[in-house]
């Protein structure tokens, strides 16, 4: 029996092709060190990073592609950016359902330069309102930090008024898009946004290890690294030009370039589309687990937008046995626990077991869906 992939929201399994053979070509033929030589094989490796930058900057309507930085992955592109702009004193409003990326880096700065964090919540469907981001505003608020939607609930947060309210306040705007880059249209001028963190290896389709941070161009942070760049190797200093300035170090070529192919892959198919049919698969998938009794569906209700995700209980089951179950008898993979989001596991009552969370891909088809509603009912039925 074939595998169903539904971990997506972790990393997106089965990659395009072209990904891969673009990282197969990278290897064979120009496997070098970008910008750090003038040789056939560092210019060839130079030009494909920067075919990357400008494919991302095509999605997310970025005006200058040097305005986005490669990084390793979200919470690496997080940390750039809180660690990089927050100062001591400052004040940050975040929600209760962040990933531990962003939750972790507000903490440490709380504790080693006293900084103040509001967190507001949402409710239990990871739904938000504005106006409570809007009362949390204080005389020293620097950054709000959001994610676009919740990597366990699935709710998708008001971007566009969140970016409209910051800027009507003097105040950077931060978005966490790990969940929604590659699924949900972004551009970061309509939305308000000053930074955008995102993984290359989830909806975008490309390996692990790729990611990036794109940053105003009014906006200068400092460095998480310092090194070398491959330009103004004279200076002392880490170089002010973008995106050296962010990138010290070898970059990722062959991920890069398996990236640049998952990227356009994306821009062929429209993020509209993708996310039409990820949410069509998400529908028959509650709806197929709603009939099932003693099953739970945390997030919004059906009909609702959201993303791919889809998480669950099991009446009084443990979400770790369940998942356990899944992959060891019916070849589904699927992801349990806390997902590293555990104010959201509070907003949603689910701390005392974890949850269960199916992820769909683009390339999910109907019958993956059927068979994770079958097995369901097969476990909760002996689970009863």
């Amino acid at each position: 029996m074939s595998i169903v992939y539904l971990d997506h929201a972790a990393s997106s399994w089965p990659k395009p092709p072209k990904v891969m053979e673009a990282m197969v070509q990278c290897m064979e033929q120009y496997a070098a060190n970008p910008g750090r030589g003038s040789h056939e094989m560092a210019v060839k490796a130079s030009r494909v990073l920067f075919e990357g930058r400008k494919s991302l900057a095509n999605l997310f309507r970025v005006k200058n592609p040097n305005d986005i930085s490669y990084t390793l992955n979200t919470t690496m592109s997080l940390n750039i950016a809180i660690k990089g702009f927050v100062q001591e004193g400052d004040h940050i409003i975040c929600t209760a359902i962040e990933h531990n990326s962003v939750r972790r880096p507000l903490e440490y700065l709380k504790k080693t330069k006293g900084i103040k964090i509001s967190y507001v919540k949402t409710n239990a469907k990871g739904e938000l309102s504005v106006d409570d981001i809007a009362n949390e505003f204080t005389a020293n608020t620097r950054l709000v930090v959001c994610t676009h939607g919740s990597n366990l609930l699935g709710s998708l947060l008001p971007i566009a008024e969140i970016g409209q309210l910051c800027k009507d306040k003097g105040v950077r705007f931060l978005v966490d898009a790990a969940q929604t880059a590659g699924t949900i249209p972004i551009d970061v001028g309509l939305m308000g946004i000053d930074m955008l963190a995102f993984p290359g290896h989830k909806a975008l389709l490309g390996p692990q290890g790729t990611g990036g941070l794109y940053i105003a161009p009014d906006l200068e942070l400092e460095p998480l690294l310092h090194g070398g760049t491959g330009g103004q190797s004279e200076a002392i200093d880490q170089p002010t030009v973008r995106p050296d300035r962010y990138e010290a170090g070898t970059q990722n070529t062959v991920g890069i370039a398996g990236l640049n192919e998952g990227v356009k892959f994306v821009l062929q198919e429209g993020t509209d589309a993708i996310h039409q049919k990820e949410w069509n698969a998400t529908q028959r998938l509650m709806e197929g687990l709603m009939g099932i009794h003693g099953v739970s569906i945390l997030g919004p209700d059906l009909g609702q937008n959201k993303t791919g995700i889809v998480s669950f209980t099991i009446a009084q089951a443990d979400s770790s046995e369940v998942a356990f179950i899944l992959d060891q008898s019916f070849q589904i993979a699927v992801r349990a626990g806390y997902h590293c989001s555990p104010l959201a596991h509070e907003m949603a009552g689910t701390m005392e077991r974890g949850a269960v969370r199916a992820s769909v891909g683009y390339f999910n088809t109907n019958s993956d869906m059927d068979r994770l509603i079958q097995a369901v009912r097969e476990i909760a039925k002996h689970m009863a």
